[in-house]
């Protein structure tokens, strides 16, 4: 059976028989056979001391159960102790053989629940109840039945419900899985299906979001390609003087530098987390980076995990991207804790970023108004300081500083010691 919905149905159903089996063998097996046999006696009793004695004419045996016959409307017949017919009242009784019966119900009698009653005296009185009444083993596997069959109709909507859940969910991943990334299921319900489903859209978004973000990637390399590998070609063609071949090597240096940003970019997009972790300096790394270009750094010593040439990487970006667009202004560089994250502040003295664009600026391959036109840049830098930063557990932002210029924040979980000094 290869539908679920059918299988939880059927199995359901299964239930409920072997319910319906147990409940039927409790009440074959678990009657209080001494209560029984105390009710046979007392019945006994009572039609001894009804009927006429053993040795009374036949005729008064008659007048007496024509009499019960016509009060209660059963149907009677009365046996002697050797097991010989005395006298019968309504309708026809089936012959039995009262020296082998067992007192009691006797089982497969027409027309309705037949008893036999073995008398004090020694005789036996065979009754059959009127018409109206049933047996009781009908009258449980009926109920039993109609129970049965109300829970199989509740159950099928209820079965089905869960299984086409599954089904929608089932379908979303062929529609993934052929090459539609903007695949979702509906999450319905607060169960562990909802829950699926809820996983199955966050992984299809995340892959949606990886496979955009590739996309661009590849269509803006082409172009950034292009330009040094223009410059490159165009000056192979003639002969070149020292200021031509420092440029070639400029250009190659350049190529260099956005091919490694372009694989470190699609690397941080794969892995989840750093392949190496270790305790860091904040404020010995930054410090060690902005001594390249003579720049002094301010702040406290803050202790972070992370990989240590992700994290100089970044610090090296933020601080390449302040010289660019700080005009002749050094940038200045803080680093210290804050409510238990280490921060890194670079400060440049450019003109600003404008609002609208304070998030843009850290999408692959985005410049601002004007960086275009002077070639500053490749439009990876400041991705890169947010990849890094969110694979780190931190993120990065930026906001306009007292006076000119812009400072760009990157706040990063920290280990130690986490509170500034007092």
């Amino acid at each position: 059976m290869r539908r679920l919905y059918l299988q939880v149905y059927v199995t359901i159903i299964a239930i409920l028989v072997i319910f319906g089996i147990a409940v039927g063998a409790l009440w074959r097996f678990g009657v209080d056979e001494a209560r029984f046999e105390e009710t046979l006696a007392l019945a006994g009793e009572l039609a001894s001391n009804a009927l006429p004695p053993p040795g009374a004419p036949r005729v008064r045996h008659q007048e007496v159960l024509d009499l019960v016959h016509r009060r209660l409307g059963a149907d009677l017949a009365l046996y002697g102790r050797d097991g010989g017919f005395i006298a019968a009242a309504g309708r026809p009784l089936p012959p039995v053989n009262v020296g082998r019966a067992e007192p009691g119900w006797l089982r497969g009698g027409p027309g309705g629940p037949t008893w036999l009653v073995r008398l004090n005296d020694g005789r036996y009185l065979v009754a059959r109840l009127p018409a109206g009444p049933r047996r009781p083993g009908a009258w449980l596997i009926a109920a039993l039945a109609t129970i049965a069959g109300a829970v199989a109709v509740g159950a099928y909507p209820i079965a089905r419900r869960l299984t086409r859940r599954l089904e929608r969910l089932k379908a979303g991943v062929e529609q993934l899985g052929q090459g539609d990334l903007s695949a979702r299921v509906p999450v319905e319900g607060n169960d562990e299906v909802a829950a699926l489903a809820q996983s199955f859209n966050r992984a299809a978004g995340r892959i949606e979001e990886l496979m955009r973000a590739h996309k661009m990637l590849l269509a803006n390399c082409s172009h950034e390609l292009r330009t040094p590998l223009t410059r490159i070609n165009m000056a192979l063609t003639r002969s070149l003087d020292s200021q031509e071949r420092d440029q070639v090597k400029a250009d190659i240096a350049e190529l260099d530098q956005l091919i490694g940003e372009i694989l470190l970019a699609s690397r941080l997009d794969a892995i989840r987390a750093p392949d190496r972790c270790e305790e860091i300096d904040l404020l010995a790394l930054a410090a060690e980076e902005a001594a390249r270009d003579a720049i002094a750094v301010e702040g406290r010593p803050v202790l972070v995990r992370g990989d240590r040439a992700l994290l100089r990487r970044m610090v090296r970006n933020l601080i390449d991207n302040a010289r660019r667009h700080g005009a002749d202004a050094a940038p200045e560089v803080r680093v210290g804790p804050e409510d238990h994250v280490g921060v890194v502040e670079v400060r440049d003295h450019g003109p600003g970023v404008p609002e609208g664009e304070r998030d843009k600026i850290f999408e692959p391959f985005y410049r601002s108004a004007g960086s275009t036109e002077t070639g500053k840049g490749s439009g990876l830098g400041l991705a890169l300081v947010r990849q890094i930063a969110r694979h780190h557990g931190g993120d990065v932002g930026c906001r306009p500083a007292d006076g000119a210029g812009t400072i760009f924040r990157v706040a990063l979980p920290a280990t130690g010691p986490t509170e500034p000094a007092g």
